[in-house]
């Protein structure tokens, strides 16, 4: 497949070291020539100084035969013109827009990107992805890192494993045994900087970082088993009222029992914010100050959320909170080296935009029948869920059978809409959806297995 990408910025060079490893032709637009020679020295890719809206720039960077076009640059108008020329002009069949601005999203607007005006095939938001997966956090309180998949009946758990968690050094594949109906697949874990997928002998260390699949309905057991399991947070404090702050708040507040607060230190934002809020409390001053934090409640606050456009706000902002007294922290960090500091911050959560965000793309771009991408660790490994086709080569084979190499692991298999668990002798059929993680050197293989054969035609 040939893909362009326009922005060679955090989520460009992801997307782009990601097509490139599973041997796609990948060429990069962007206007900083620093950027492009930092992405053509690093990565397998072709490099184009110049805006991707300009029709001379796609030319260059081989539009004309180009399968699908991804515009990730900073500003929504750049991406959206990007994939305009791209069709107008090139007959681009694919198109993909990061667009950041609610205002180009609201609901009135949705014929705005019908093929006769601007022909935008995908349209991926950041905030609203962020604004999911930091309330799936507050809906299953103890895991760090909460997915859904199978349209909601499997979820993946990111679980901290602690020193009073009653299945440490036990061997993955006993836990089945010692919890009768719990579906426990642990399907990666992050171990002293490193993800990889277990083997059914592995056993959990403290200080694991484990991510396991199961049932959605098993979700609360499954921490409860583990020992992290924590109360549902009914006093938040979110620092930051731009889009993902108001997206939250809005959320939160239709919820019974629940007390938002929203600190905003931009006076116009934060009479933005009220206006689409109607039971949360808006306080416009600086989360940096202590004084600004007591008065929105945060020594009684069970979690607090830092939102801002500022790395160290984020960070400062969560540790004096945690010092005035609130529970829990969560803060959004795009720099890859700070998300690496959160234990030393006392932070309970890192948001990393970039990963979401490439997750949602790539969800879109894998061909076959991938169904959801969700990428783990910096690109480290990914989850996928994919359906397996007559022309598989998984269909008809039980799981022990199957030639999935190392670095992979199953977490479950939907069939008929039955949630079971990936037993060695359970055999796939057509029209199952496996969820599954794979470590990046493993992902290839993998995503071919999922891939439309010409014989599907």
């Amino acid at each position: 497949m040939r893909v362009i990408i326009c922005g060679a910025g955090r989520v460009g060079y992801g997307l782009a070291a990601r097509l490139s490893q599973e041997r796609n032709t990948v060429t990069v637009i962007d206007t900083s020539s620093d950027l492009i020679r930092k992405i053509t020295n690093e990565l397998d890719v072709r490099g184009v100084v110049g805006y991707g809206s300009h029709p001379d720039v796609l030319v260059r960077a081989g539009v004309s035969d180009c399968d699908m076009i991804i515009a990730v640059t900073y500003a929504d108008e750049v991406n959206m013109m990007a994939c305009q020329v791209a069709h107008s002009l090139f007959d681009v069949p694919t198109k993909v827009a990061r667009v950041r601005a609610q205002e180009y999203l609201d609901n009135q607007w949705n014929d705005l990107y019908s093929r006769e005006n601007m022909p935008i095939d995908i349209i991926i938001s950041p905030e609203i992805e962020i604004g999911k997966a930091i309330l799936r956090r507050l809906n299953t309180p103890g895991a760090f890192n909460v997915v859904p998949f199978g349209d909601g009946a499997v979820q993946m758990l990111g679980v901290e494993i602690l020193e009073d968690c009653p299945i440490v050094q036990t061997p993955i594949r006993q836990i089945p045994d010692l919890f009768i109906g719990l579906h426990a697949a642990v399907v990666g874990i992050e171990r002293d900087g490193e993800l990889f997928a277990p083997t059914p002998d592995d056993p959990l260390e403290v200080g694991d970082r484990a991510y396991i699949v199961t049932q959605a309905a098993h979700s609360q057991r499954l921490l409860e088993v583990l020992g992290s399991h924590q109360t549902q947070a009914r006093h938040v404090v979110i620092i930051g009222g731009g889009n993902i702050g108001t997206y939250v708040a809005e959320k939160l507040e239709g919820k019974s029992g629940m007390r938002v607060r929203v600190i905003e230190r931009d006076k116009e934002r934060a009479e933005k914010a009220a206006e689409h809020l109607t039971r949360t409390v808006i306080l416009n001053g600086d989360a940096m100050s202590a004084e600004i934090q007591e008065e929105a409640g945060v020594a009684n606050a069970e979690m607090v959320i830092s939102l801002t456009n500022s790395d160290s706000v984020n960070i400062l902002s969560a540790v004096l909170a945690k010092k005035i007294g609130a529970k829990h922290t969560i803060s959004l960090i795009n720099e890859v080296s700070m998300q690496q500091m959160q234990s030393e911050l006392g932070i309970d959560m890192v948001i990393d935009p970039r990963s979401s965000t490439i997750s949602s793309i790539l969800r879109h771009v894998r061909r076959g029948r991938i169904l959801e991408v969700y990428s783990l660790e910096q690109g480290g490994a990914e989850v996928i869920e994919g359906e397996v086709l007559d022309t598989s080569p998984m269909a008809g084979k039980a799981l022990r059978d199957l030639s999935l190499g190392e670095g992979v692991a199953v977490g479950a298999v939907i069939a008929n809409g039955d949630v079971l668990f990936p037993a060695p002798e359970l055999v796939l059929k057509p029209g199952n959806r496996v969820v599954l993680m794979a470590e990046k050197g493993a992902l290839e293989n993998i995503v071919s297995m999922f891939r439309v054969s010409s014989d599907y035609y």
